[in-house]
């Protein structure tokens, strides 16, 4: 019996036709095909993003914890946290894409209790159900690893 491989980022199960970026596409797509759905696009990149921090620099990572807790626990709106982030950043230059040479990570291995192939075998009828799921399973497992301080 061959062993399953794991994306290396998040730990999910991979096969070689269904890749988190693959589940990640798909999402898109529905957003697309339901415009509706996009009203949870800011949940999708991020949560996306955060089970794979190297996408992102060290700094794009602390934004984007602080933009999870401003959309899951503070019920900010992403036009709010747009211009309060805009604000922050105004006089200061950070990269927010992770490189080669410089990218997130977590200090805490996560056990992640949610994935995009979740949301994806929730399927399109229930996506933002499950986009708002995923950002507060996220938000959850982020602190019960350490890597997130409690509120």
């Amino acid at each position: 019996m061959e062993a399953q491989a794991h994306c290396p980022a998040c730990g999910a199960p991979q096969q070689a036709e269904a890749t988190c970026q693959d589940h990640f596409y798909q999402m898109l797509f529905w957003e697309a095909e339901v415009p509706a759905r996009g009203a949870v696009h800011h949940l999708a990149v991020l949560c996306y993003h955060l089970q794979h921090p190297s996408l992102y620099s060290p700094e794009g990572l602390q934004a984007a914890l602080r933009l999870l807790v401003m959309f899951v626990e503070q019920g900010v709106p992403p036009h709010t946290a747009r211009q309060q982030m805009a604000a922050d950043l105004q006089n200061h230059t950070i990269k927010i894409g992770g490189t080669a040479d410089s990218f997130g990570q977590y200090a805490q291995p996560i056990n992640w209790t949610f994935r995009a192939a979740d949301v994806i075998n929730n399927g399109a009828d229930r996506y933002c159900e499950s986009m708002r799921g995923w950002a507060t399973a996220m938000l959850h497992d982020l602190r019960m690893s350490g890597n997130l301080p409690t509120a």
